[in-house]
């Protein structure tokens, strides 16, 4: 589907019915909506209602636990949801649409006439309404799924990211749950039934484990599964490189092999739509049984990995997704994206989810080496007018070697950022696992991957940030290290590890180092204040600075000596918009 560009608009509009024009509220109507209209000879349309009120998720960041905040999230979406459409909703189906109720937005999917298109947008409550358009999964190149070599080694992008240090130390991912949402999954597979959260080793239970979004068609599978399947291939060799290996241990090719794994079906044969990629996140915050029933947010994953996109190329609408993408985060899930194979020019990041802030955005580096992959996007983000820097760091993308749904024992290689994302997620379940204290914090989390990726430029400027800028519009802040990220050493010997101390930026083996889990507040209008755990003899500085990306730090006040208990250390000019602030430590 083609958008209509602006300056045809007044011409698709003649070609609709004569009710039409005359209706208030049009300018709320995305463009292919219209055109939709004016194509369909029984003037139907497949649409999306996004109502003005949308829930306020601000208070869910104070809690403390993930569990808390899954929970109050759920409550609050649903609240607004139930308020504010059942007018609407009962308006709709009285016109002869079918309709559907979201609560992960509040948002209505509806086939209805033309006449329920406009007559909705007349309304005070409505905020717009965007397109539902077929979305085909983009990749550069099929699926290879002949049989590939066995190897009695770790598949060299899982090396490349350091995991393998890190289950040395300990660490696998066990404890933590992954989400997966995309075609579906060979849950089967040598190297994921063990995996699989619905798997006890000797019998299956798929409840609240799996969710099949395609409801008509579903290639292979058929509609409506009540126990994972694939019909395309993709989604199975993701999961695989999340936390894929084998009894034997001959194929090691995911990131995370003791992470459990669940799942979402959110594409018919390779094709989705805004509709289904919501519902999927929509069953991510409360996971449900079979039939849709006793959705229970203590059982939502810690990470979801999305490698898909939704263009507005092809009709979906920016912002679509975005409140979706939002609440899922809000939740204290980790919202891992694939950033997109449209490259090798700027901007080329464009499509959502990869393109909002909630997005931890993944591009592709090679599997042999850390040049950026030549189909990888790139940022800025200029479709929504918002020049975000994208992505925000890489992973391995180019001849990945996986599970493909062929048969249980059959691998496969792929390229695509589609690859590079799961070597995230997967990370992010070892980090999880190593640190549980972060559960729930998707920024503390992200925060960790990026400031300890290794750092990568090159020499294209891309927006107005050089390609020689940490972090850039090409690697983001770098190629993800999760043993770094892990950080459980204590390289400055400041009695404080690693991982604790990268949370706030600068290097870790200088002479002065940075504490980085000072817990920030806000006293009043123009005081913050620093709390954190002293070591005794240590000089504690409070610092501030106006440009995190290439600071100049001041010093805010004179040193303090910690004392081996809780110190504060407050400014008491402070400026909410203006300043950035850290706490140095120093011998």
């Amino acid at each position: 589907m083609k958008l209509v560009a602006p300056g045809l608009l007044a011409l698709c509009a003649c070609a609709l019915p004569s009710f039409a024009v005359a209706e208030s509220g049009a300018g709320k109507i995305h463009p292919s909506v219209l055109e939709q209209i004016a194509a369909q000879p029984e003037g139907e349309a497949d649409y999306l209602i996004f109502l003005k009120e949308q829930a306020d998720l601000s208070s869910v960041a104070s809690l403390p636990t993930k569990e808390e905040k899954g929970a109050l999230v759920f409550a609050l979406l649903n609240e607004v949801a139930q308020r504010t459409q059942s007018k609407l909703h009962r308006a709709l189906l009285a016109q002869g649409a079918v309709v559907r109720s979201f609560w992960v937005a509040n948002a209505l999917h509806v086939r209805g006439s033309a006449a329920t298109v406009f007559q909705a947008a007349a309304r005070a409550e409505v905020e717009r309404i965007d397109p539902n358009p077929e979305v085909a999964l983009k990749i550069p190149a099929p699926v290879d799924e002949v049989i590939q070599p066995r190897l009695n080694a770790v598949e060299a992008g899982v090396t490349r990211v350091n995991a393998p240090a890190v289950w040395n130390r300990g660490f696998n991912g066990t404890g933590i749950v992954i989400g997966g949402t995309d075609t579906g999954y060979r849950w089967t597979h040598a190297a994921l039934q063990s995996k699989y959260r619905g798997w006890n080793g000797t019998a299956a239970n798929h409840n609240f484990n799996w969710h099949d979004a395609i409801h008509s068609g579903g290639g292979t599978c058929g509609t409506n599964t009540t126990s994972p399947c694939d019909d395309q291939g993709h989604g199975t060799h993701t999961m695989g490189t999340m936390v894929g290996s084998d009894a034997t241990n001959t194929n090691q090719v995911g990131v995370a092999p003791g992470a459990r794994w669940i799942g979402c079906r959110n594409m018919n044969v390779g094709v989705g739509t805004p509709t289904t990629y919501m519902e999927c996140l929509q069953w991510f915050i409360a996971p449900t049984d079979l039939a849709g029933l006793n959705p229970t947010p203590a059982l939502a994953p810690h990470v979801i990995n999305n490698s898909w996109g939704c263009p507005p190329s092809e009709g979906c609408a920016a912002d679509t997704l975005r409140v979706a993408i939002e609440s899922v985060r809000a939740a204290g899930i980790v919202v891992v994206v694939s950033a997109g194979n449209d490259g090798s020019a700027c901007s080329t990041v464009q499509d959502p989810p990869a393109i909002y802030e909630a997005s931890f955005c993944v591009g592709a580096t090679g599997t042999a080496n850390d040049s950026i992959a030549s189909f990888s996007s790139r940022g800025p983000v200029t479709v929504d007018s918002s020049s975000r820097l994208k992505p925000n760091v890489t992973a391995p993308g180019v001849s990945v070697r996986s599970s493909t749904r062929s048969s249980d024992t059959t691998y496969g290689l792929n390229s695509g950022t589609s690859m590079a994302g799961p070597h995230v997620a997967g990370a992010v379940a070892l980090l999880l696992s190593a640190h549980p204290e972060l559960i729930g914090d998707p920024t503390a989390v992200q925060t960790l991957l990026e400031q300890t990726a290794l750092r990568l430029t090159n020499a294209t400027t891309c927006g107005t940030i050089p390609g020689t800028a940490i972090p850039n519009n090409t690697f983001g802040w770098g190629r993800i290290d999760a043993l770094a990220a892990a950080g459980l050493d204590d390289t400055d010997g400041d009695g404080l590890p690693d991982w604790k101390e990268t949370l706030a930026g600068t290097s870790r083996s200088s002479a002065t180092s940075v504490l980085r889990i000072a817990q920030f507040s806000f006293t009043g209008p123009t005081t913050v204040t620093a709390t954190f755990s002293s070591i005794s003899g240590r000089k504690y500085t409070l610092q501030r600075t106006t440009d995190p990306v290439t600071p100049m730090w001041a010093n805010v006040g004179t040193s303090t000596t910690g004392t081996g208990s809780t110190l504060t250390l407050s400014d008491p000019a402070a400026d909410q918009a203006k300043y950035f602030y850290r706490v140095v430590v120093s011998p």
